[in-house]
This record gives C-alpha cells, structure tokens and sequence, in this order.
C-alpha cells in the first residue's frame, strides 16, 4: 500500500488518543462509577452522531507530549434528536483534566464555531482546574488570554445565541466552574461537586479543613446558590435531562423551539382544574397540580425546583408548542416570594425572552416577603430588576389570575401595564394593594376587634371590590374566563401572538446579555 508507514504512523496515534490516560485509569473511572469522557459523549449524543475534533492534541510543554492524548479534553459535533450540537467532555484520566493553553484553545473554537453556525454548546465537567506548572510565572498565566486582545473575553465572556448547557460529573474546579457560570442550564450529579478552588487548595491558602461536598457539593448548589438548575441520580439521568432540557429549546435564537407530539389525553383534565383550588381563600394547594392539568401530558419541565421555592419556573408544552411558565407556589410562604425566587424568575426570564420562548404567568401572589432579613438581602433591589426584566421581556406574554394578586407582586408577574399580551382572571381572583386580612389590622389597628366576628366583617369590608369585576369592566384586564377554558385560551393566544404575528413569535432578545448567574 502507498504510504504505508505514514498511515502506520496515524492509525498509531489516534489509538494512543483513544486510550486516553490509560487502562488502569480508565478502570479507576469506572470502579468510581462514571463513565469516560468518550463515553459520556456517547451517552448524551444520538447513536453514532459524534464527529471529533483535536484527537491529536496535546500539551505544548516540552517532554509532555506523550503524556497528554487530546491534552485531556475531547471534544467536536454530533446529534441530539437530530439536532447538531458542540461538545466537549473533560478527559480526567489525562491529567485530571486540567486547563491548559491547547485545550482552551479547542474548547473556544468549538463554541465558537457552535455559536456561528447556531448549534447548542455541551460541556461535560469533571477537572481539577489550571494546570501547573504550565500556567506559573508572568508567561504562562498571561500566554493563558490566548495571546490577541479578546480572546481571554472571547472565551469567558458570552451573549446569548445558541443554548449552552453545563454537566457537572464529578469534582469540578477553576474551568468548569466558569463554564456553569455561563452556561443557560447546569446539571449536577449527587455525590459531586463545584467550586472556584478545591479543598486541597483552601486547606494551603486559608488553613480551613473542608470537604468537596461542604465546600461545593450538589445540595449547596441546587438549594442554596442556585448554580445548579436540576441534580441526578447518575450520569445517565444526567445525559437524559440535559437531552429533555434541548427538546425545549430552539438550536439558536432566530428560530422557535421545535413543536413536539401533543400526548393523548392532553388537556383532559381542564374539566376537573377547579378541583385543585380550595374553596377557603387561605388554604395552600401544590401549584404543580394546576400546571399540569393545563400543559401536555408529562411536559413539564422544572427548571431550579429546590431553590426559591415560593415560585415555580419551568417549561411545558401546550398543543406541542413549549411555553415558560412562572407561577406563584402556595405552598411555601403562602406563595410570598422571596429574593431567592426573585433571582429565580430573572433568569428564567433571561433564558426565555433570549431563545424565543413565550411566557404564561399563573398569578396567586399575596405580595414579596418583607422584614429584616429581606431588607438584609436588599428585597427592594431585586423587585425593581425583576420589573425591569419584565420591561425588557419581548416575547408573547400571557398572564392568568388564579387567585391572589396583590401590591407591587400584581405588576411583576406581568400585570397592567407591563407588557402582557394578554391579562385575564378567574372568577376566584383577589386583586387589590394589600391581602384584607393585612388591610384590615392597618387600617382598625388602633382599636381591637370585640369579637373574632367583628374582625371578620373588618375582613369583609377590606375584601369589597377585590374580584376581578372591577378591573374587567375598566378594561385594565382583558377578561374574567371560566378556568376550565385556560388551555384553550392560551392556545388562542399563542396563535395570535406567534403564527399569526408579523414577528412570529421571535425576541428582540434585550436580555441576552444579562448574567445568567446572580
């Protein structure tokens, strides 16, 4: 054959690339319980779909060469439902899969050739962060900015065009870190971890004895700093979710997300939905309940559940096209919201107006929860960013009153005279300045009820003119529907608003340039 000791020499390369670190690190991953860097990729891409990238790189240290195959980083394009996609998975038998100057070098010009042509980005994080000594003394950390004037902004810095999604499969720090901090969508799996810097280094640094877990494990982050937008049980409902996460959204920003099979039986419950909202005005119900009588069989698609939990953010489907929903939670704080469920909507917000993803409000609010501790987290600010996110929404929006609408919360969740496309209420709605029970002990404050019957009419009489007659024969709100009509009605209004509209549908995507982390 011609060439043959040319083509011995390729074929010898890439085996050696495909080994990666080795057997026996390779059996170490796996005796771990995660699976290679290849195969993760495998996992979350279509059968057969990935085309690499860089399978001959390596570090460019001298003497290293032979020690860093793909310089511990895979990456390239493949296929989710089809859909083209960037990748890159971090290689933590090479080296632990650290950073290095010919590994950002591909993973940026994987993104950015994503980004150009409008595919989806994935990054699959499992690193020890920068790699040294590569990276020591005034060279090595100034070569990491790439050397031109943008390309350390380049590659840390985004706007958004194409979904990016983080998975964080084990101890990730420094790169991967920054990688969940831009990306749109973050999952990590139990037993993981995240973090700027790693215990060994805090222990050096600060003298502080910490575990991956205490430091920046799952729970930390899907509860507490919102970094994480869903945990999993293992890698594969890891690669699952993430695959169900892109079904919802478009492979870039001038395009819709992709219509989907409407499930049989969808919108059957609409007949019962009264059923979840008790008859008592103070009573809680899981707001859960109402959305999925409304959406498409199993469509909903919670989006930072365990965080800010007086809101429910998540994605459905209605009739096959996918809407955002917002809804207030009675379950906790009797649905009051917080600064966590503040920062919750903003960047919800941010991710649907950026991929064109119309907005339904299930409004049942008694108002933001206020005290010490909300002013210690500066509740005044966050309301007024979420009033501007609201302001700068341009996509369909559509809000629905169920119950509670009260004070400034009425014009956060898209009430008069904030944009909405649509406003109607339910009959059971209470829309008014203050919740009746509230207005009642303002205003009679000074003088104490005789009887538990003479506050009651106290209530009452704080309570005359809260339905949503008012605001309905004033036209301040379009309308006052039968709840059970709410599907169709949305459905009618995502008709008009996006097959029928001159703009289809498509933002002017003004917070596309907003953090995704807060």
């Amino acid at each position: 054959m011609p060439f043959e000791n040319q083509m011995d020499e390729l074929k010898r390369r890439k085996e050696k690339a495909l080994m990666m670190g080795g057997e026996k690190k390779i059996a170490k991953q796996h005796a771990e319980g995660k699976y290679t860097a290849r195969e993760r990729i495998d996992k979350v891409l279509d059968t057969d779909s990935f085309y690499e990238v860089g399978m001959l790189n390596h570090s460019d240290m001298p003497g290293m060469e032979e020690k860093s195959p793909a310089d511990s980083k895979v990456g390239g394009y493949g296929r989710i439902n089809g859909r083209p996609v960037g990748i890159v998975a971090g290689d933590f038998t090479v080296l632990g899969a650290t950073s290095s100057r010919v590994a950002a070098r591909k993973e940026g010009d994987i993104r950015d050739t994503a980004a150009r042509h409008g595919f989806p980005f994935i990054y699959l994080g499992e690193a020890g962060g920068a790699r040294m000594p590569d990276i020591m003394g005034s060279g090595g950390l100034a070569s990491y900015g790439g050397g031109r004037r943008n390309t350390f902004i380049d590659h840390m810095s985004r706007v958004r065009q194409t979904p990016m999604v983080t998975a964080v499969l084990g101890k990730c720090y420094g790169e991967p870190t920054w990688m969940a901090c831009l990306s749109d969508f973050v999952v990590m799996v139990k037993g993981t971890a995240m973090g700027v810097s790693g215990p060994r280094i805090v222990s050096i640094a600060l003298g502080e004895n910490i575990t991956d877990e205490e430091l920046g494990g799952w729970e930390l982050h899907s509860k507490v700093t919102a970094m994480a937008d869903r945990a999993a049980e293992n890698e594969d409902e890891c690669m699952q979710i993430i695959r169900d996460f892109l079904s919802y959204m478009p492979s870039h920003n001038e395009e819709l997300p992709p219509l989907a099979p409407v499930p049989e039986g969808s919108g059957e419950e609409m007949s019962t939905i009264l059923n979840v909202l008790p008859e008592k005005r103070n009573r809680s119900y899981d707001m859960n309940q109402l959305l999925r009588c409304i959406v498409d069989k199993e469509s909903l698609f919670p989006v930072k559940p365990l965080f800010g939990q007086t809101v429910i953010t998540a994605f459905g489907r209605i009739e096959g096209k996918v809407i955002g929903i917002v809804a207030n939670q009675p379950r906790f704080n009797s649905g009051a919201m917080d600064t966590d469920g503040i920062e919750k909507c903003m960047s919800f917000l941010c991710l649907c107006d950026s991929f064109n993803i119309p907005l339904v409000f299930i409004e049942d609010i008694p108002g933001f929860l206020v005290g010490r501790e909300a002013e210690r987290k500066r509740v005044e600010a966050h309301v007024m960013n979420f009033m501007n996110a609201v302001g700068l929404l341009t996509v369909p929006k559509i809000n629905v009153i169920v119950r509670k609408a009260y004070g400034q919360a009425f014009w956060n969740m898209c009430g008069s005279g904030s944009g909405a496309d649509s406003i109607v209420a339910w009959p059971t709605a209470e829309i008014s300045f203050v919740d009746p029970v509230i207005a009642a002990n303002v205003v009679y404050g000074a003088t104490p009820p005789k009887s538990p019957e003479e506050q009651e009419e106290r209530v009452r009489k704080m309570a005359e003119g809260t339905d949503p007659y008012g605001a309905a024969g004033l036209h301040y709100i379009h309308d006052v529907i039968d709840p059970r009509e709410t599907r169709n009605h949305i459905v009618r209004i995502l008709q008009q608003t996006q097959d029928l509209s001159k703009t289809k549908g498509i933002s002017e995507h003004k917070l596309a340039n907003w953090p995704t982390k807060f």
